[in-house]
């Protein structure tokens, strides 16, 4: 089965894989939660009741003179955010109208906005004095920079203890500045390339994102931002809160994309079930599964999305302005997937085995290739939902009968209800991962003996639906095989049983 790229490459300027929205938060290692700032005060010998006043207070104090005189220093005003349905993105547009795009401190804006706090507590039981972690609010002030690498960001600073940073960037911005130096024309359009001169270069520079470039730039825009950072003798650790990874299929003109995105869009809200949500997300749906799994679709202004989550996770399709179709997995917590890494334990130890990602922004080359495989998975699957002619051609070596050395081997009846098991069992989305064995299928045909389950498998693999693993047992699906059954299935539920159901 071709790929869309494949399919319409004569439509296609170019597909570009890049990471786009990234939200990195910035901790204090000793601050961050109430034990350890409740161990900083008494290093300190300041009383767990005079925290506020003799910290918090002069702290906060500090960080606002900070920031005024930051903006006179730099030529900038601080605006006042008080109104929920003001777009602060929309503010920040005006501003760079009048100012141009040249890098340094576009604008300050300030908000009151909830945020982490401390409380001094004393347990009459314990008779010991800490502090405990409460919901709090108080005054953010956002720092609006152009930089010359990753170019349009902000940073978030609290101004309250424990003085939590949010730093927003685009990758699709920074892959545009390394364009740009590197001399490749382009044209975009929002965050979206229309117009790349050569492809297959920007894929490799944007592939070059590294964490030690953005732990610098982040190091020096919270020392920056920040100072009072050196009141706790320690650096930000930085992790990844929300990130996205896009690809985009880059045509030529709206004539193809249009009719093609309300064809798959259309069918990708109906065939799309529970298992397969989890299979593009790299999961496995099991008795334990507390997540909740679901798909919706909705209009955007740019154009049509349809988006299938799974817990924190989501994967997405839709279109921009009508010339990108752009697929985009999306994570607010990283360590939703998994990946073979060094685990230490506590008695010292290390081994190396399945663990979840780690938050840390040094994950972001091990996230990129597992966002890249799940947007890759669901290209696959649209290509299947699109590939009538290949299909019909799957769907004709399935049910023809062939002949193998000798003997006729049975092609299949998609009709007959214990073949319509088999067959459905086979492409359940495990499988595509782990592969098959009898004794998996056992589990969903308990009614079929293992000698007939065996034969089944052996007529699979004649008719070259299935193939063998070398010196083992265990089954995978071909292409072929899987774009069969798809047809297969198709067929029954959306044309046949309709048909039958209106007569």
């Amino acid at each position: 089965m071709k790929s869309l790229a494949e399919r319409y490459q004569a439509d296609l300027l170019g597909v570009l894989s890049c990471y786009d929205r990234m939200i990195i938060t910035g901790t204090l290692p000793g601050a961050c939660y109430a034990g350890g700032m409740t161990r900083f005060l008494n290093s300190r010998r300041i009383k767990i009741f005079d925290y506020t006043k003799l910290f918090a207070d002069p702290l906060r104090e500090r960080l606002r003179q900070h920031v005024h005189g930051l903006a006179d220093a730099q030529g900038v005003s601080i605006e006042h955010v008080n109104k929920p349905h003001i777009r602060k993105e929309d503010l920040i547009v005006k501003v760079i109208e009048q100012r141009g795009k040249h890098p340094g401190l576009v604008h300050i804006l300030s908000a009151m906005e909830a945020c982490p706090a401390y409380k001094p507590w004393h347990d009459k039981n314990t008779h010991k004095t800490f502090l405990r972690s409460i919901p709090g609010k108080c005054l953010h002030y956002y720092f609006y920079l152009i930089d010359e690498e990753v170019g349009l960001c902000y940073l978030r600073v609290a101004t309250w203890c424990p003085f939590r940073l949010q730093f927003y960037c685009n990758g699709h911005t920074w892959l545009e500045n390394k364009l740009i130096t590197n001399g490749i024309g382009y044209a975009m359009a929002d965050n979206a390339f229309i117009r790349i001169d050569d492809f297959a270069s920007a894929q490799s520079l944007s592939d070059q994102l590294k964490p030690d470039d953005l732990h610098r730039i982040l190091d020096r825009y919270a020392k920056m931002c920040c100072p009072v950072q050196d009141e706790f003798q320690q650096q930000y650790h930085w992790s990844l809160m929300q990130t996205e990874y896009a690809t985009d299929m880059v045509f030529r003109s709206d004539t193809v994309l249009q009719p093609l995105f309300e064809d798959i869009s259309r069918q990708a809200v109906i065939a799309v079930k529970a298992e397969q949500v989890s299979a593009f997300l790299g999961k496995k749906i099991t008795p334990q599964l507390a997540q909740e799994l679901g798909s919706r679709l909705s209009t955007r202004i740019e154009g049509t999305c349809i988006k299938h989550h799974m817990g924190s996770a989501s994967v997405k399709v839709y279109d921009k302005f009508k010339r990108v179709l752009r697929i985009e997995t999306t994570t607010n917590d990283v360590s939703f997937f998994k990946h073979h890494r060094k685990v230490e334990h506590r008695d010292g130890t290390s081994t190396r085995k399945l663990a979840p990602l780690k938050k840390s922004i040094y994950s972001i080359i091990d996230l990129r290739e597992i966002l890249l495989g799940c947007n890759n998975r669901y290209l696959e699957f649209l290509a299947s939902l699109n590939d009538y002619s290949n299909g019909r051609r799957a769907l004709q070596q399935l049910t023809k009968t062939k002949t193998n050395h000798g003997a006729r081997v049975r092609g299949f009846n998609f009709f007959d209800e214990n073949e319509q098991d088999l067959l459905r069992a086979i492409q359940r989305p495990e499988f595509n991962i782990h592969g098959l064995r009898r004794a998996d299928l056992k589990k969903h045909l308990p009614v079929v003996s293992n000698e007939k389950l065996s034969r089944y498998l052996k007529r699979l693999r004649i008719l070259g639906l299935i193939k063998r693993v070398a010196k083992t047992y265990r089954y995978y699906l071909t292409r072929i095989g899987r774009s069969a059954i798809a047809t297969c299935e198709k067929l029954t539920e959306f044309t046949i049983v309709k048909t039958l159901a209106i007569a």
